[in-house]
C-alpha cells in the first residue's frame, strides 16, 4: 500500500511528532511503501521526499507572505500535486497541517480521489487556539462555530490581532470552504476527543476512537534493587494550562523529605519558578529543563510518583503513556481523556483540576503506604496500546477507504 503521511513540522517538536514519526516507522516496517509531505525546516530529519516539501511559513515573526499563507498556502499546494504525480498514493494520513501547510491541501488530495484520514492530536477542528481553554478556564463558547468568541476573549496569547486572524482563519477553511467536509474519516486518540467533537456537531461516524500506540519494550522497569526516590516528577511543557501550579501549591502540604524535579521548559517556566519562591521551596523543587529518551526515562524510573496536574482537557498524552509503560505510580487529573487511560482510577490516582488539596491528599497517601501495585496495572493495561494492534486496525482503515 503506498501511504502517504503529512504534518506540518518533520522533527520531535511535541507528541504529535512523537506519533506521527513512529507510525512512519510502523508502517515501514510493515512493507508499506511511504512518502512524506511537511514544511521545510533545519531541524528536519533526513527524507528522500524532502524535495517536496513546502517552505517555511514562520508565524512568529508578521510578514504579509505568511499573513497570506496562514489561510492559504500556495506553495505547499503546489508541492503536493508534484509529490502526488510523482508517488501516486493509495491513501493519505494527515496529522497537525493547519496555520501553515493549511487545510486547502485536503482539496488537492479530494482533486486527486485519494482518500484521506487525519489523526485529531489536538482540537483545532473544532477550537480556533486547539485547547478549548482560555482565559485560564475550558471553554466551549466556538460551539455552533461561534468562532467570534476566539477573538472577543483574545483566545491566542492574549493579543487581539493574533485572535481576529486565528478567528478568520476557521471561518475561511471551515465555514466558508469547508475543507474538513472532505475528510473521509477522523482518528480520536481517546473516547473523549470524539465525545466533545460529536457535541460541536461533527457528525459520530466520522469519528473512530484509535488510541496511540508506544513500544513497551523500549521502557524497561526499575529492578527490584532499584527503590524509587523520594521525589515526584511532572515532565511535559510549562505552561499555565499544564497545572504545574497546582502541583507546587500541592507540595506545600506533603511531607518536607519529598522532593519535586520539574522537567521540561515552556513559558510559564518564570511563573512556575516565582511560585517556588513565594512557598519557600527552592530547596525542595528542582528545575531540570528539557530532557528526552534515556536521560528523561531515568528521572522517571527513580520517581515515587508522575504526576500530570493539568487544568485543561488533555487529549490523550504520551507523558502518561510513557509513565504506564515504565510502571509508574501515576496521579492524574480528571480531565480530557486521561480518565479513560487509568481506568477511571484503576490504574493510577484521579483528582480535580485545579484542586491542590486533594492532590496533596492523594501525594500523602501514596507517601504512607505503598501503592506500587498502581503501577504494575498500568504496566499491564499499557499493552493494550502495543504497535501491532495498532497497525492492525490502521491498516483496516486504510483498506475500508480505499475500497469506497
Amino acid at each position: 500500500m503506498k501511504v502517504l503521511q503529512i504534518n506540518k513540522f518533520f522533527y520531535l517538536k511535541g507528541g504529535a511528532e512523537k506519533h506521527f514519526l513512529a507510525l512512519i516507522e510502523l508502517l515501514e516496517g510493515a512493507g508499506h511503501e511511504l512518502s512524506v509531505f511537511s514544511m521545510r525546516d533545519k531541524k528536519n530529519l533526513p527524507s528522500a521526499d524532502a524535495e517536496y516539501f513546502a517552505a517555511p511559513v514562520n508565524l512568529e515573526k508578521f510578514s504579509f507572505r505568511d499573513s497570506v499563507k496562514y489561510f492559504r498556502n500556495s506553495d505547499a499546494i503546489e508541492k503536493l500535486r508534484l509529490l502526488i504525480r510523482q508517488k501516486k498514493p493509495d491513501i493519505a494520513h494527515l496529522h497537525n497541517i493547519a496555520h501553515q501547510l493549511t487545510p486547502a491541501i485536503i482539496k488537492v488530495l479530494k482533486d486527486n480521489k485519494i482518500p484521506v484520514v487525519q489523526t485529531l492530536h489536538d482540537y483545532k477542528l473544532i477550537c480556533p487556539n486547539y485547547k478549548l481553554f482560555t482565559q485560564n478556564q475550558i471553554c466551549y463558547r466556538c460551539r455552533g462555530k461561534k468562532y467570534y468568541n476566539c477573538f472577543t476573549h483574545r483566545c491566542i496569547d492574549g493579543v487581539a490581532a493574533k485572535s481576529f486572524m486565528a478567528m478568520c482563519e476557521m471561518y475561511y477553511n471551515d465555514s466558508w470552504h469547508k475543507y474538513y467536509d472532505l475528510v473521509d474519516l477522523f482518528i480520536a486518540p481517546s473516547r473523549f476527543m470524539k465525545d466533545v467533537c460529536v457535541s460541536f456537531g461533527i457528525a459520530a461516524e466520522r469519528i473512530e476512537v484509535l488510541p496511540n500506540f508506544i513500544g513497551r519494550g523500549e521502557y524497561p522497569i526499575l529492578r527490584a534493587e532499584q527503590p524509587a526516590d523520594d521525589y515526584l516528577i511532572y515532565f511535559g511543557r510549562l505552561a499555565y494550562e499544564k497545572g504545574v501550579g497546582t502541583l507546587i501549591e500541592a507540595l506545600t502540604r506533603v511531607p518536607m523529605s519529598l522532593r519535586l524535579k520539574i522537567v521540561g521548559s515552556g513559558p510559564g517556566e518564570a511563573d512556575c519558578r516565582k511560585m517556588v519562591t513565594k512557598y519557600r521551596l527552592d530547596d525542595r523543587v528542582e528545575f531540570t529543563g528539557f530532557q528526552q529518551d534515556k536521560k528523561l526515562r531515568t528521572l522517571i524510573q527513580g520517581a515515587r510518583a508522575v504526576v500530570v496536574p493539568s487544568l485543561w482537557n488533555e487529549n490523550w498524552p504520551f507523558s502518561v503513556l510513557e509513565a504506564m509503560a515504565l510502571g509508574k505510580v501515576i496521579i492524574a487529573s480528571k480531565a480530557g481523556g486521561m480518565p479513560e487511560m487509568l481506568g477511571q482510577g484503576k490504574f493510577g490516582l484521579l483528582f480535580e483540576p485545579g484542586d491542590s488539596q486533594q492532590l496533596s491528599d492523594l501525594i500523602n497517601k501514596i507517601y504512607k503506604k505503598d501503592h506500587s501495585y498502581l503501577g504494575a496495572a498500568a504496566r499491564q493495561e499499557v499493552d493494550k496500546y502495543n504497535p501491532a494492534d495498532y497497525l492492525k486496525h490502521l491498516s483496516k482503515i486504510y483498506k475500508r477507504l480505499i475500497k469506497k
